[in-house]
């Protein structure tokens, strides 16, 4: 009886081993089949993580610690970090000057980082990294119970930052950028006294965040009693009268107010607040507005925003932390010590707000709206730009590398290399690279689509040409 069990069991064990067996080799199968059936990692992206799972062994298992190398370079993380589309399609035309934005910012010479804060976009969080998370050779000095860091050049009693933690609001709460481009050369001169009156370049960043987020972010802020008084709103040598630019309040804040007396005050600075801040004023009159039809005042201000936006050094979305983070180190040649966090649980998220009142803040900020929108398209299409370089410059060193390889190996065999004709240069302003000309199908479609335009990534001609908007 007991033979019989034991061969029982042992005939049941063999049976399951072979199951598992067979179920492995199924899967390992279907594995290796969706590489060929579906080679598209954005179309295919669940499926993919699976096969890169296996094929490295396991997150816990695999060398390279369960991260996926994509053209040299590690898996992207910047896709779902954010919620971004995979599939970004632009909508604006910026030429080629506005998408390169790389600054040769010399940190040991005379140059200036000046960062123009915008209320509740995050900049306070933006703020502190500058002083307290960048790789330098000479850090800040930043002490517990101080707000202000320290933070000279190597070598230097020189600030190479103008901000809020830095230089403190030396022009004024919340400077605007009419009010820094008029006095910040002159607030620095007085900091520190000129060594043969070195002419120093000035680099203008910012932070700008979804308008109704900020826009609700600054109400719960008012709310609880912030006001601002300390803001100059300095434009054309003066700032606004009491009749120019009223007050919400009469007491001495704002604190407790309803959201339905925040939006009915129309001498709000909170509304079109991004725009405002980022025009030249004294183009408008400053805060005159008798000077032309609110319509015309505000066309105005916002054709100005987006122009200074474009010619900023540097500008980031609270929305893209990853990103911002990432274009601000490409742009300076900088690097952060610690990544950015995405942080969506934010006061202003935890409003519940009605479809109804939301419509009445996009109404209420329909330039900012404008101007967000605008911004958001040109800074995706400088990430875009950014990591297209980032991809071909990997490419590069790998061809390199096998041309070295195939070099030695042609010598090992005594035979010598066939002469390389050094590869021919793109025109400087040509719309194609050689690379996407044999990547072509033929038809001669991809010839008008622009170099950094992603194919693997963006899609078709039709996608880039059906959603380019002309300004």
């Amino acid at each position: 009886m007991d033979e019989k069990s034991s061969s029982s069991s042992s005939s049941s064990s063999s049976s399951h081993h072979r199951l598992l067996i067979v179920l492995l080799m199924v899967l390992l199968f279907g594995v290796i089949m969706v590489q060929y059936v579906c080679p598209s990692r954005s179309e295919c992206q669940m499926l993919h993580q699976l096969g890169s799972w296996f094929k490295d062994g396991g997150a816990a298992g695999a060398g390279s610690g369960g991260k996926d190398i994509q053209d040299g370079l590690q898996r992207d993380p910047y896709i779902a970090e954010d919620g971004a589309l995979v599939r970004f399609v632009p909508r604006f035309n910026f030429t080629r000057a506005d998408l390169n934005r790389v600054v040769d910012f010399n940190i040991k010479g005379d140059d200036v980082i000046v960062f123009l804060h915008i209320q509740k976009t995050g900049g306070t969080t933006f703020g502190r990294h500058l002083v307290r998370n960048i790789q330098l050779e000479r850090p800040c000095e930043c002490h517990a119970g101080q707000k202000k860091c320290t933070c000279y050049r190597p070598g230097k009693k020189e600030t190479w930052l103008f901000s809020r933690f830095s230089t403190g609001w030396s022009c004024g709460l919340h400077a605007d950028w009419t009010e820094l481009v008029n006095c910040v050369p002159s607030r620095m001169d007085s900091l520190e006294v000129p060594e043969n009156l070195p002419s120093r370049n000035y680099y203008y960043i910012t932070i700008l965040r979804d308008p109704v987020s900020r826009y609700l972010s600054e109400w719960r802020h008012v709310q609880r009693g912030a006001t601002w008084k300390a803001s100059l709103h300095v434009c054309d040598g003066r700032s606004p009268t009491l009749s120019e630019l009223p007050s919400c309040y009469s007491g001495d804040d704002w604190s407790g107010c309803s959201l339905q007396e925040f939006m009915d005050c129309p001498y709000n600075l909170a509304n079109n607040r991004q725009t405002r801040m980022l025009a030249d004023l004294s183009l408008v009159g400053c805060y005159n507005g008798s000077a032309m039809s609110e319509e015309e005042r505000w066309a105005v201000l916002l054709e100005s925003a987006k122009r200074n936006l474009r010619g900023m050094a540097f500008f980031g979305l609270t929305e893209y932390q990853r990103k911002t983070q990432y274009l601000f180190e490409r742009t300076f040649n900088l690097e952060f010590i610690a990544p950015f966090t995405q942080l969506n649980g934010t006061r202003a998220s935890s409003v519940d707000v009605p479809s109804e009142t939301q419509r009445r803040i996009l109404e209420l900020n329909r330039w900012d709206v404008e101007l967000y929108e605008y911004a958001r398209d040109l800074f995706l299409q400088r990430f875009q730009v950014a990591r297209q370089q980032e991809r071909r410059q990997a490419r590069e060193r790998r061809q390199q590398e096998r041309r070295r390889l195939r070099g030695r190996l042609t010598t090992k065999q005594g035979r010598q290399p066939k002469p390389t004709e050094p590869p021919c240069q793109p025109e400087r302003h040509s719309a194609v690279t050689e690379e996407q000309r044999r990547d072509s199908d033929g038809d001669g479609v991809e010839s008008e689509i622009p170099d950094w335009w992603d194919m693997e990534e963006n899609g078709t001609m039709e996608d880039y040409m059906g959603n380019v908007e002309q300004w």
